[in-house]
């Protein structure tokens, strides 16, 4: 639960809603917070609330919705009385905004993190690549499915600890 706060006649300050965002955990990768994850481009406190400038992963994120649901129920907890959102796309999001602790808790969770920046050429099909498992360290993997539960990741199988895992792909 979210204490309040603010009190009576008080006003919310922008760090104290980026700490309260750090609290909203993403609905697909439930290890990292929505500022972690770096969708949450930016915050304004106003006189009659707060807006949050948020840049979905992908333009259909179908977890945008509960993303901004989970934004809206912490701010309003906290005693914040209107919340907007304003979606931007340009730039377009990159894992290169996950920050470095975020990669670590998702190593931690099971989930191989994106490897080095996104920046650079898009491959369009298949691609060959090894990843490091999250469980051993062995890049001695294979894909097994350029898709996972989600189209932001891969599915891959660890040769020398025999575990399957879910790479968060580069994009």
């Amino acid at each position: 639960m979210v204490e309040p706060v603010m009190g009576r006649g008080s006003r919310i300050t922008a760090e104290q809603v980026l700490a309260l965002l750090h609290l909203v955990k993403d609905p697909e990768v439930p290890v990292l917070s929505v500022v972690e994850l770096g969708v949450v481009r930016n915050v304004a406190v106003e006189d009659n609330g707060v807006t949050v400038t948020l840049t979905p992963t992908y333009s259909g994120c179908p977890a945008m919705q509960a993303i901004e649901r989970g934004i809206t129920e912490a701010l309003q907890a906290a005693g914040v009385e209107r919340v907007t959102f304003k979606t931007v796309y340009a730039p377009a999001w990159t894992t290169d905004w996950i920050t470095e602790p975020a990669r670590e808790k998702l190593r931690a969770y099971g989930i191989a993190p994106p490897a080095g920046l996104a920046a650079g050429p898009v491959a369009l099909g298949p691609t060959e690549r090894r990843v490091a498992c999250p469980r051993c360290g062995s890049s001695n993997t294979v894909t097994i499915s350029e898709f996972g539960a989600t189209a932001c990741k891969s599915l891959h199988h660890c040769q020398s600890c025999r575990e399957p895992f879910e790479h968060f792909k580069a994009f």
